[in-house]
């Protein structure tokens, strides 16, 4: 992957996270949770699909990668801010297939576009204002970062104990109990 392949993907996700923030903040609640629902089947199957079928790169010439990098970027950013997620369980398989980077390596590059993606994301919502019920109920706020650290750094520890037959379909679905629960959602 070249260095001007990750900075149209990095590029495409900053103006993708710019518009999927101006639209989360537009949307209707109930269009909002359906659209949350409608991503999060996506994903399951996004999982399911990359975790059990052998996928190889795609093989684009490099005159194709620059404008697909582009879209697929732009198509992360506006998932990653209306999911509220960095990204990286689209923009790992999107740097692999697109690109023919090693696993390894895909994950620091998206931890590397992941995060201005989200500062995008943040300074956008940031603007209308959608942070100030974190300073309202501050006290869950609080508890649900601590939550966060903490599952963080026991997801890290147990990294390697349970095998992909485990993980992969209990992710997927644990995504479409919560789609399905976001779809009921008033």
């Amino acid at each position: 992957m070249t260095a001007a392949s990750a900075a149209n993907l990095l590029a495409g996700s900053l103006l993708g996270a710019w518009a999927g923030a101006a639209w989360a903040v537009r949307m209707r609640s109930a269009t909002l949770y359906k659209v949350l629902a409608a991503l999060m089947v996506l994903m399951a199957a996004a999982l399911v699909v990359t975790h059990t079928t052998p996928l190889d790169a795609l093989a684009l010439p490099l005159w194709a990668q620059v404008p697909c990098g582009v879209a697929a970027g732009f198509g992360i950013g506006v998932v990653a801010a209306i999911m509220g997620v960095a990204g990286g369980e689209l923009l790992i398989p999107t740097i692999v297939l697109l690109f023919g980077v090693d696993i390894r390596t895909a994950g620091s590059l998206s931890l590397l576009v992941s995060l201005p993606t989200m500062l995008v994301a943040f300074a956008r919502y940031s603007r209308d204002g959608s942070f100030a019920v974190l300073g309202a109920n501050l006290r869950f706020t609080m508890v649900m970062a601590a939550g966060s650290v903490v599952g963080a750094v026991l997801g890290g520890l147990l990294l390697g104990v349970f095998s992909d037959l485990v993980l992969i379909p209990l992710l997927a679905v644990i995504l479409l109990v919560s789609a399905i629960k976001l779809a009921r959602h008033d």
